[in-house]
């Protein structure tokens, strides 16, 4: 869909995709099978998701599953059908409730060579850490062969569900799997957007008027957040995770302000338009930017100005209608958005903001809008109507391999949470 070179290279999905082999994990003790099948399909859908290696298929690959080095027979994985360059392997033991699982990655075309990846992942027999051990190993695998760039196996999505009688702010693990509702303020939360550090979700809240309301991670809880008057919404984090800029009516027109992060205090108005100004989104790698929507000319448009509120620049697209939902790559160098083209329906854009091009991403019947970006550059979050309600999908940043995450309710407004 997006062929062009600047794209390729802004996410990072033009390396050359390295060929990996992952050997079904070998059951320590009896009674340890389902588990380790558990491990094998959740490390086998991370690193098929990654959008930068080749997965070799199951049906390619010797049927003798090696559990250590030792039992591991190069030849058997370079040679066809299978053609690997790298394998995962290893061996899961669980014993009463201790879970222990060794995992390496070896580089067959290099036999002589020590493991890539060798270490003993410890935890509890559950599913939960099953998934989370084989999520660490599928990340470790990506960073050793991205050139460096973290894998999103372990990241997690914050996001808007109806489905327990109100929108409610709920979050999930990066594939849609471990969905659990965060708020139950039986009111209405939307707009969720994750600190740099994971530990807090600012939102938008119901509470008389709209309201910016802060979750604690850590507490498990929503925490106190200074209230203002009139209609505030759209939070958006500092990179260093000191400031929040939200929308506001407490001046009269709705304009963007800045306060601080802990508290809500020391509130500060960085536009002055006529408005309406909204959504505004830090650049994440040089802090400097925002990219905001604005009214200011009759239909929504996109904007970018200095995070004091100097040099404001409208963003020409070379077509007319609807832009919202602006949101800024890891990289800092693109820009995600949802555009109404006049003669269509809300699809997400890609936009390098240094050059201007211009990428489709989604082109279908459905309303796809709200993208957010995965950690890695390399996936994008966003919601879509293309089953006929709104639900949350996430696919690469070059719209392909799509995937639904939700099925049940309502869910709108994904967030993708930063590490």
């Amino acid at each position: 869909m997006a062929p062009q070179d600047w794209f390729r290279t802004g996410t990072g999905l033009g390396v050359e995709k390295a060929r990996v082999a992952v050997a079904d994990e070998v059951a320590g003790n009896p009674g340890s099978q389902p588990l380790s099948q558990l491990f094998t399909d959740t490390l086998r859908g991370d690193l098929e998701y990654s959008g930068i290696l080749d997965l070799v298929s199951k049906s390619f690959q010797p049927q003798a599953a090696p559990g250590g080095p030792a039992a591991l027979v190069p030849g058997q994985w370079t040679d066809a059908p299978a053609n690997a360059q790298f394998v995962a392997y290893g061996t899961l033991t669980a014993s009463g409730n201790t879970l222990g699982v060794d995992a390496w990655l070896s580089d067959v075309r290099t036999p002589g060579a020590p493991p890539a990846i060798g270490k003993r992942y410890p935890g509890s027999v559950t599913t939960e850490d099953v998934r989370r051990v084989a999520h660490e190993f599928a990340d470790e695998i990506v960073l050793r062969l991205s050139g460096g760039v973290p894998g999103i196996a372990k990241t997690r999505i914050a996001f808007v569900s109806s489905r327990s009688g109100n929108k409610e702010i709920w979050m999930m693990d990066y594939d849609g799997q471990e969905q659990q509702q965060l708020t139950h303020a039986r009111t209405i939360a939307v707009t969720p957007r994750w600190s740099p550090d994971d530990s807090r979700i600012a939102y938008t809240c119901l509470a008389r008027t709209f309201q910016i309301c802060m979750y604690s991670m850590e507490l498990g809880r929503p925490v106190a957040f200074q209230h203002y008057g009139g209609t505030n919404s759209s939070p958006s984090w500092s990179p260093d995770g000191t400031k929040l800029m939200f929308m506001s009516s407490v001046g009269g027109s709705p304009n963007i302000y800045e306060a601080d992060a802990s508290s809500g205090l020391n509130l500060k108005r960085i536009t002055t338009s006529g408005g309406p100004d909204t959504s505004p989104v830090w650049n994440p790698k040089t802090g400097q930017q925002v990219a905001f929507v604005s009214g200011r000319g009759g239909l929504p448009q996109l904007f970018i100005m200095n995070a004091d509120g100097t040099s404001v620049e409208k963003v020409d697209l070379p077509d007319m209608g609807y832009v919202v939902d602006p949101d800024w790559s890891p990289n800092g160098q693109l820009l995600a958005f949802s555009w109404r083209r006049p003669d269509g329906n809300f699809d997400i854009y890609v936009m390098d903001i240094a050059s201007h091009k211009l990428a489709q991403i989604t082109r279908d019947a459905a309303r796809n809008e709200k993208p957010s970006w995965a950690p890695d550059g390399r996936h994008l979050v966003f919601q879509s109507t293309r089953t006929g309600r709104w639900q949350i999908w996430t696919m690469l940043a070059d719209g392909s391999e799509p995937r639904q995450l939700t099925t049940e309710g309502q869910n709108e407004s994904p967030n993708w949470s930063p590490k």
